[in-house]
């Protein structure tokens, strides 16, 4: 590793934003061309704010592959910047540890990534509205595919009358999202903000929900002041505008790092197979007694899975809820990948061929008859 001042200042400089020898190692090489090391705070139309051991430096990110999606630069990477030069360049940046990726809404299966280098995934749901215990499991999934910890985090508790309440509301999302810390926060009272706070100390924390899930104000709370807008959400249906419009990297005072990101309206799963089966990994379990090893959990003989909602040791609403991000994984990844497509099409030639020998069963009972 060198040895120049410039570059071991970036320690002291980078440290807060999570710069360590193992990112130092990685730019080294980009040290001897003379670049400086910084971490991206905020992306805007080619344009991103890097902070740096010079201070914060405004960059065109023209030179890192513009046209790939999953290739340019975003919220949370390392890069390497040029140290003067106007404009400014970043030349590169660093390879991603984790990446919190979704399907774009384009019709060419496209993943948009949305935060790098994250090490816990805060998923914002809100108490002011029924719980929506599927889009909770859709964010799971991508939440374990990016490499980083989810932790969801059910804002304005204070909005549930009386403690047992919350504590079932608790449970239901503990059981929805196995060996994942649930926690009830009221960014009004403060309750359970000292344990998140001390969560999200230990590394970069991405902040995901949908508009009106008390994101910001979750942001402001466990920043100790007013840095992002807070807008009322809508009484009819709790949700709000879209106060935050960027993802922005934030320094936490008691330690760790925020990425704070708009309001999702729409979460879609890209290649996110073994995120689905972290979220289900009660189902991945008992599917290893199936007396059939490609087994689709349907109507199949010996499936230990139907068995099990059939008895209600497992609830049909988590079994449906998983063949239904199953299948739509399943299609994002048939639209680049040639032998899941023709998979895909002998399953449902397959599943096509025993419908119709079920029906011509039917109607020959029935002729009987």
């Amino acid at each position: 590793m060198t040895s120049s001042s410039a570059f071991s200042s970036a320690f002291s400089a980078l440290a807060p934003y999570g710069w360590d020898e193992a990112w130092a190692d990685e730019f080294a090489p980009y040290d001897t061309e003379g670049l400086l090391p910084g971490r991206v705070i905020r992306v805007d139309r080619g344009q991103c704010d890097v902070v740096t051991a010079d201070g914060i430096l405004r960059a065109d990110t023209a030179f890192v592959t513009p046209h790939d999606p999953m290739r340019v630069v975003c919220t949370g990477d390392w890069v390497a910047v040029e140290p003067g030069g106007n404009p400014r360049y970043v030349r590169t940046y660093l390879p991603r540890r984790t990446a919190f990726v979704r399907s774009t809404s384009s019709k060419r299966s496209e993943g948009q990534i949305l935060a790098a280098n994250v090490d816990f995934v805060i998923i914002a749901v809100s108490l002011a509205v029924e719980l929506d215990l599927g889009r909770i499991e859709r964010f799971l999934a991508l939440a374990w595919e990016s490499g980083a910890q989810p932790l969801v985090v059910l804002t304005k508790a204070d909005l549930v009358p009386d403690a047992v309440g919350l504590a079932y509301l608790v449970q239901d999302v503990e059981t929805t999202a196995p060996g994942v810390q649930v926690l009830a926060v009221s960014s009004m009272d403060g309750d359970g903000l000292d344990v998140l706070g001390a969560v999200v100390s230990g590394g970069t924390s991405v902040l995901l929900g949908q508009s009106g899930a008390g994101k910001s104000t979750l942001a402001n709370a466990l920043l100790g002041e007013d840095v992002m807008a807070v807008h009322a959400a809508r009484d009819v249906d709790g949700k709000g505008r879209h106060t935050t419009t960027t993802r922005n990297l934030l320094v936490l005072p008691g330690g760790g790092v925020l990425i704070d990101t708009p309001g999702l309206r729409g979460v879609g799963l890209f290649d996110a197979g073994s995120g689905v089966g972290q979220v289900f990994s009660e189902i991945e379990e008992l599917a290893e007694s199936c007396r059939f090893q490609d087994c689709a959990h349907e109507a199949e003989p010996g499936c230990a899975v139907v068995a099990a909602a059939g008895s209600g040791v497992l609830p049909e609403r988590r079994l449906e809820s998983y063949r239904k991000l199953l299948r739509e994984n399943q299609r994002i990844v048939a639209k680049t990948d040639a032998r899941v497509r023709a998979e895909l099409r002998k399953e449902w030639k397959r599943r096509g061929a025993a419908g119709r020998a079920a029906m011509e069963a039917k109607r020959g009972i029935q002729g009987r008859g």
